[in-house]
């Protein structure tokens, strides 16, 4: 029998509901009171930490019930608080999870970035004294009377005029210069300056959101158990102290069912 198949009646025989035919609420996997999921859309070779992760989340709950809704405690599970526990999991994190890195969403943030630069120094060929931090008076100015001010929040605003026959006009921060032919090229990046910062702050709300959901204790967790399966040695190295407390918890039966996952498969 495969370490799948061991797997899988082991939680089974501890009365766990085991489906690996389901989309897992769009995630790997996914554990909830005495249920684990596991997607049918991963590759075989992540169908073993999978379960793994997932187990850990069971052995979490069974210790700390309202982990699901707090997030965990560093304290019941290691017995103490240490800020130590969080900065080496989350390097196991990262090594476990590439996604934690939130590689893409910083590059992303980074070509923003560039383009505010952009569009801030077209801006002071015209007016060398601008400055983001401050009113633009001259654009405030012209925009009141401007149907482009509509685009100061939105990157597509449909115009609507007429009563009794509507007409629509469909306005965008990408053809402003179309739009607004009279308009000029440093009022135009200075809409586009506004519309670039707002993607930025979404970006950086959605990299915070995420690095919140990966540092909670219960994931962390989860994923030391995981790591340990995949590469012993090296969590081992990321997180001396915590693996070292890990092991002293499991040895004195703190984990219960976990005991004999560790023992046979990490």
């Amino acid at each position: 029998m495969d370490e799948k198949k061991e797997l899988i009646k082991y939680f089974k025989e501890l009365g766990l509901i085991v489906h690996t035919n389901t989309k897992a609420r769009g995630h790997q996997g996914f554990f909830m009171k005495n249920r684990i999921d596991i997607s049918k859309n991963i590759p075989e070779q992540r169908i073993v930490p999978t379960l793994l992760h997932e187990f850990a989340h069971y052995v979490h709950y069974n210790i700390e019930p309202k982990m699901n809704i707090t997030g965990g405690s560093f304290e019941i599970l290691f017995g103490e608080e240490n800020p130590l526990f969080e900065k080496e999991l989350f390097k196991v994190t990262n090594f476990v999870d590439e996604n934690s890195l939130c590689v893409k969403l910083y590059e992303h943030k980074d070509r923003i970035k560039e383009k505010i630069k952009e569009y801030e120094d077209i801006i002071k060929k015209q007016y060398p004294d601008f400055m983001r931090s401050k009113p633009f008076k001259e654009f405030d100015k012209y925009i009141k009377k401007s149907e482009a001010k509509y685009l100061l929040k939105y990157d597509r605003v449909r115009i609507v005029t007429g009563f009794w026959k509507k007409s629509y006009k469909l306005i965008t921060v990408s053809d402003i210069e179309k739009d607004f032919p009279d308009m000029s090229e440093s009022f135009a990046a200075y809409i586009r300056l506004k519309s670039a910062q707002k993607k930025q702050s979404r970006v950086s709300a959605r990299i915070n959101k995420l690095q919140k959901y990966y540092k909670k204790p219960n994931e962390l967790f989860a994923r030391l158990i995981e790591g340990l399966y995949l590469d012993k040695d090296w969590v081992k190295a990321l997180a001396p102290y915590t693996t070292q407390k890990f092991y002293e918890n499991l040895k004195a039966g703190h984990y219960k069912y976990l005991q004999e996952v560790v023992y046979k498969y990490i």
